[in-house]
């Protein structure tokens, strides 16, 4: 419709200025001495129209030959760019496919593009490492040293790689440089967590892990796993001697005190230099917010000297304890060896024989008939001594 319009106006016009031109009369004069040309009116816009389309075009050549170069370099800018963000989408693609190589060839086309190229380096040093190439993963890396943009970026993905190809010193200098740079987020943390676990820098592990507590940044299995690691570290250190020992413990919260984990591995560690009276206090303070069979077993490893008014107290509490749980083996198997070595043989012989009665892994039952032996050898029953001994010798070869 619009085409059949253009041509009923054109044909219009045409006849308009047919009739026009057939009825004007009129002549302009180009007059130069000595030089005179007539012309038609009509000859003359004639030629003023041709001579307008003329210049008009040659002016139009002109500026479009001027501006060539501007768009032949927007252009390539356009091209560039559309192969540039064609690779950075390839790459991203094939580094999540697993197909590494292929990412790292098209994190390079993606990289000569300026805009793509902090991202593309990224990219190909996952790619990189994930090959187990660390030279050209480093060399990647290397690439955003001076780019301030990146600078988080980089350091996190440093982090992250070094961490995971068992690196930690360097990667901690990375974490180092990421905290000086006042960036501390949740990932950070966690990738840091990991690093001074490698590094076994434990007193930090357990920093790490209560502040990602705070954060519910990690699983309570995970957290409870770590702190049983590291507190396991510190506490059974053989470097460790009675004071400095006592210090550590005095760094450890109170809420972590009374876990049967961390009790059980300080009473341990406080009994083997001499620390009776304080594992039997880390013990009992344990055994009162949560029961434990380990805890039982360093309480009765902590028993105080033979008729002293600390030893008549643990079996006092022992036999408190052990109206609330009758059958609890271990129990018994500590109020019978506390009272052995208080030499109160009807009650160390009763609890002693109900401990092996109730006894459920060979450990105890050897135990159980070791102490019975030596029992019977102090009233000296050789006969009654003998054959616990050998019933403990067959429970160890059992």
């Amino acid at each position: 419709m619009r085409l059949f319009l253009w041509i009923v106006a054109l044909m219009a016009a045409a006849i308009g200025i047919a009739v026009t031109a057939r009825f004007n009369p009129g002549n302009v004069v180009l007059f130069y001495p000595p030089h005179r040309i007539d012309l038609s009116l009509n000859f003359f816009v004639v030629l003023e129209v041709a001579l307008f389309a003329f210049l008009y075009v040659v002016i139009r050549a002109f500026r479009a030959t001027v501006k060539m170069p501007g768009k032949v370099a927007a252009y390539r800018q356009r091209k560039r760019e559309r192969d540039g963000n064609k690779g950075l989408r390839e790459a991203l693609k094939a580094l999540f496919e697993g197909r590494f190589g292929h990412a790292e060839k098209a994190a390079m086309r993606a990289s000569e593009l300026p805009e793509n190229a902090g991202v593309a380096s990224l990219i190909g040093a996952r790619a990189a490492h994930r090959m187990r190439q660390s030279a050209r993963r480093d060399s990647w890396l290397a690439k955003l040293a001076d780019d301030n943009a990146m600078k988080t970026a980089r350091l996190m993905t440093m982090t992250e790689l070094l961490v995971d190809d068992h690196q930690p010193e360097q990667a901690l200098a990375a974490v180092q440089e990421l905290n000086a740079s006042g960036t501390r987020h949740i990932h950070a943390l966690q990738w840091s967590l990991k690093a001074h676990q490698q590094a076994k820098n434990w007193p930090e592990v357990l920093r790490l892990v209560r502040s990602l507590d705070k954060h519910r940044a990690l699983h309570p299995a995970l957290s409870s796993r770590l702190r049983e690691l590291a507190y396991d570290d510190m506490l059974s250190d053989s470097a460790h001697d009675a004071e400095s020992l006592q210090r550590v413990w005095a760094t450890v919260p109170n809420a972590d005190r009374i876990k049967p984990y961390v009790a059980c591995r300080a009473a341990t560690a406080l009994n083997a230099r001499g620390l009776h009276d304080e594992a039997r206090l880390v013990a009992e303070e344990s055994l009162a917010a949560d029961w434990d069979d380990r805890v039982v077993r360093a309480y009765r490893e902590a028993a105080a000297p033979a008729g002293s008014a600390a030893l008549l107290m643990q079996i006092e509490h022992c036999e408190n304890w052990i109206h609330a749980r009758p059958t609890d083996a271990e129990l018994a198997l500590t109020l019978g060896s506390l009272c052995l070595k208080q030499k109160l043989w009807g009650k160390a012989q009763r609890y002693l024989e109900q401990a092996l009665s109730d006894a459920a892994d060979p450990r105890m039952v050897r135990e159980s008939h070791l102490k019975l032996a030596q029992m019977h050898e102090a009233l000296a029953q050789p006969e009654e001594a003998a054959s616990h001994y050998r019933q403990c010798a067959l429970a160890t070869i059992l």
